[in-house]
């Protein structure tokens, strides 16, 4: 008893703030500490300490296992988290947590992947009854009793789990095909694979539990993410224009919910300022000049609020 008592209380007091789960490592890691520092988030993690307390907000950044964080969501134990939606489907708690909303960062693929130099192997299909090696049983055992049309507890199909090189399982001869998460294809395509079939798209996810204890500071969080996504995704754009080509200007660019319009000195000239997709900015300023705009000019966002 006295032993649990002192690995207690050399952990931070966590009872009154919010705990936010973010992988402790893997593919997801470098891109949430880089998401925490743009929404504000300010903290010292010490080595070997997995929990660390924010000190600008009552938050507490716990970091898991990216394969646990949405478990922990779901029972309650963690209120906030970012994890992957393949990670969410693979721990059957898609019912058990919210998504609050997708990131956009962190996307691949899980997909059924064989031998390139098995030409009888062409779908998922043709996997039916042979041996399969994954690190996601359960998404991969559903996939194939889908296939065969029967429950899995009566499916042919054998699947295996490992939990790491599951792109080497065909070569040393353990299995027919494997599934995988498969994000430039480099590693499978030098295993000698190709990919037959997609079960997931998937992408980073900021999850709460259905029950959280810190709502209005969830619904902060989110939107802080929301304001670093939009800048990330679009340019404020402004140029000048007579307001007879006004109208065509604002079909080229319509922004996000409308141009922001102000009058000129110039009579019948108006200065406008708008969003646009970074993707599309060049064929926009295209158009814009075509229809009559003048000192096209793009500035960075920083930031920004709906």
């Amino acid at each position: 008893m006295a032993e649990s008592s002192f690995i207690n209380s050399s952990l931070p007091d966590t009872s009154d703030r919010m705990l936010f789960a973010v992988p402790k490592k893997g593919r997801l890691y470098d891109q949430c500490l880089s998401l925490l520092t743009s929404i504000g988030i300010e903290f010292n993690r010490k080595p070997r300490h997995d929990i660390a307390l924010v000190s600008n907000m009552p938050i507490a950044l716990v970091f898991l296992p990216a394969a646990d964080i949405a478990t922990y969501v779901a029972k309650g134990n963690i209120d906030l988290g970012i994890t992957g939606l393949d990670i969410i489907c693979e721990s059957q708690t898609e019912n058990d947590v919210a998504e609050l909303m997708r990131l956009g960062f962190g996307k691949c693929k899980l997909q059924v992947q064989a031998p390139a130099i098995n030409s009888s192997v062409v779908s998922a299909t043709d996997l039916v009854g042979k041996r399969i090696v994954t690190s996601f049983i359960n998404l991969t055992r559903k996939k194939f009793a889908e296939l065969e049309g029967v429950s899995e507890d009566r499916m042919s199909t054998q699947v295996r789990f490992v939990s790491g090189s599951v792109e080497a399982a065909c070569g040393l001869g353990l299995a027919d095909g494997i599934v995988d998460l498969v994000e430039s294809g480099d590693t499978m395509r030098a295993a000698g694979l190709h990919a037959i079939d997609t079960i997931l798209d998937t992408e980073s996810v900021l999850i709460t539990n259905k029950h959280p204890r810190f709502p209005r500071l969830a619904e902060v969080i989110k939107q802080r993410v929301e304001g670093i996504m939009a800048a990330r995704k679009y340019v404020l754009c402004q140029y000048n224009i007579a307001r007879d080509k006004l109208e065509l200007a604002c079909r080229v660019a319509p922004g996000r919910q409308a141009p922001t319009v102000t009058s000129l000195e110039q009579d019948g000239w108006v200065a406008v300022s708008v969003m646009v997709e970074k993707k599309m900015l060049n064929d926009t300023m295209d158009k814009l000049q075509e229809a009559g705009a003048t000192d096209i000019l793009v500035l960075q966002i920083a930031n920004a609020r709906a």
